[in-house]
């Protein structure tokens, strides 16, 4: 389920591309809910536009691959995995028009300075990512990239409890890390009512 602002039209990214600069897209939203997804169909229309595309991923996560963004539903796509936002950013050459990045809730804090350097170098950013952890909280440094995007798409997932619109990723196993990487076998989705801040698993198999 993708949702998108009014603000976020054909138009106004016109008028951003004919001023000559760039600017940031923001995919944000629970885990299963689509991010990855959304961030693969933008980054592929990109290339069939014919602009050169540069896509990165966190070194932490290999849930699916080491070198492809993966979504839960089997869609992928090739990406450079990094380890900081330095790294990032060394890789990226002049002449690329569009950044992808997944997973943006876990690099560092600097991705926020980067990526509005790069937009204002004249590219196109794309980032998608989970804007809360798992208990629930603002899972920086997305609250700030939200911030300073031109753009941005709220994406949710189906409640596996209810069936409701789902805005929260359940952890289902016991740890108290706040970054967990895992898929189905760590995390489910859940709407408001479902939800269980810092619930493990023995509360949550009743």
């Amino acid at each position: 389920m993708v949702e998108e602002f009014a603000f976020d039209t054909t138009e106004e990214r016109r008028k951003v591309r004919q001023n000559g600069t760039g600017w940031i897209e923001v995919i944000a939203g629970s885990m299963f809910s689509g991010k990855s997804e959304e961030l693969i169909r933008r980054l592929n229309r990109a290339r069939i536009a014919r602009q050169k595309v540069q896509v990165f991923k966190p070194r932490i996560d290999a849930r699916y691959s080491k070198e492809e963004i993966a979504s839960h539903s089997g869609q992928t796509h090739g990406s450079m995995p990094v380890a900081t936002t330095a790294e990032m950013m060394a890789q990226i050459l002049d002449d690329t028009q569009v950044v992808g990045i997944d997973e943006g809730q876990f690099f560092d804090m600097a991705i926020v300075d980067a990526v509005n350097e790069l937009a204002e170098s004249g590219k196109r950013v794309i980032i998608a990512g989970l804007d809360q952890d798992y208990t629930g909280r603002p899972f920086e440094p997305m609250p700030q990239l939200l911030s300073v995007a031109e753009f941005i798409t709220k994406t949710h997932a189906i409640c596996v409890k209810c069936g409701s619109t789902a805005n929260y990723s359940q952890r289902t196993v016991e740890s108290d890390a706040r970054v967990e990487v895992g898929a189905s076998d760590k995390y489910e989705a859940r709407c408001r009512k479902c939800f269980i801040p810092h619930a493990d698993s023995p509360t949550l198999h009743e």
